[in-house]
């Protein structure tokens, strides 16, 4: 996986590397070590002694005695600035621009939690994918030649091999198949590992197969997790709906593309509908 700085991270060099390279890269240098710090301190304090935050899909284990171990704090614009500074960071979008187009918007952010011995998850691929084991419920000719997905992860705490630094296997982004259970062992076998220090941002195409792994340190493993998809796929969050007027209201001119608002689709084209539905007669 090629490594990036912010002065570095030149659109066409990581989007090359997505698509036809092992699908993923590391930027460091986007944030600071105050905004780790307090985005940290958030997730934590939505986390503490939640034993519902556990995630029930995506590949979550969810071993009677052990979900507690990995939580999911939810719907992370209202809880704070610094997440919606992490979402509209000017490298990350301009990254994006390229992968998904100008207009592009934001699926889910959420964070993940893993703690000391939480057992990470099974192999999968990413929304608007990750149900792809029903390959009949998706388009005819459905393939990875144009991507539909990006994930952005940001460490919070050191992301090594034994915190359960995410696995992946480079490559599979292109083959756009879900892994089966006799993937497996090759999975593990020939994985790589999306490792980092706090701070450090990981873009990869969630196409690519990969999991968290287990927390074998003597420290929460925490991430923000951001999906992004195209403007015409349909979002994983309602974020709109569950935020604040207040939220809405303020917000910026990126905020407002990634919540879709630049996207007025679908719309009522009937004109007598429209009235009737202000319920005017």
């Amino acid at each position: 996986m090629k490594t990036f700085t912010a002065d570095t991270a030149d659109p066409v060099a990581i989007c090359d590397e997505l698509l036809n390279g092992p699908g993923a890269v590391r930027i460091t240098g986007l944030f600071s070590a105050d905004q780790i710090a307090d985005a940290r301190t958030r997730i934590m304090a939505h986390s503490d002694g939640e034993a519902d935050k556990v995630t029930h899909f995506q590949g979550a284990a969810m071993e009677d005695g052990r979900a507690n171990l990995q939580r999911r704090v939810w719907n992370l614009l209202a809880k704070g600035a610094v997440f919606s500074d992490m979402a509209t960071h000017p490298v990350i979008m301009a990254v994006l621009r390229r992968w998904l187009g100008s207009e592009f918007i934001m699926g889910s952010i959420a964070a993940n939690r893993i703690l000391p011995g939480g057992p990470g998850q099974e192999p999968h691929i990413d929304f608007p994918y990750w149900d792809f084991h029903q390959p009949d419920t998706h388009p005819m000719g459905l393939n990875a030649s144009f991507p539909m997905n990006a994930q952005v992860t940001i460490a919070l705490d050191p992301f090594t091999e034994e915190s359960g630094a995410t696995a992946y296997l480079p490559g599979t982004q292109k083959d756009m198949r879900y892994p089966t259970a006799q993937d497996h062992d090759h999975f593990y076998a020939n994985c790589a590992r999306m490792t980092g220090a706090p701070g450090d941002t990981i873009i990869f195409f969630g196409a690519a197969w990969h999991c968290a792994m287990p927390n074998t340190a003597d420290h929460d493993r925490n991430a923000v997790l951001i999906n992004y998809i195209p403007k015409f796929v349909k979002p994983l969050e309602d974020m709109p709906g569950a935020l604040p007027q207040s939220f809405l209201d303020a917000a910026s001119p990126k905020m407002r593309q990634l919540l879709g608002f630049n996207y007025k689709y679908p719309e009522i084209l009937d004109e007598a509908d429209a009235v009737n539905a202000e319920g005017i007669t």
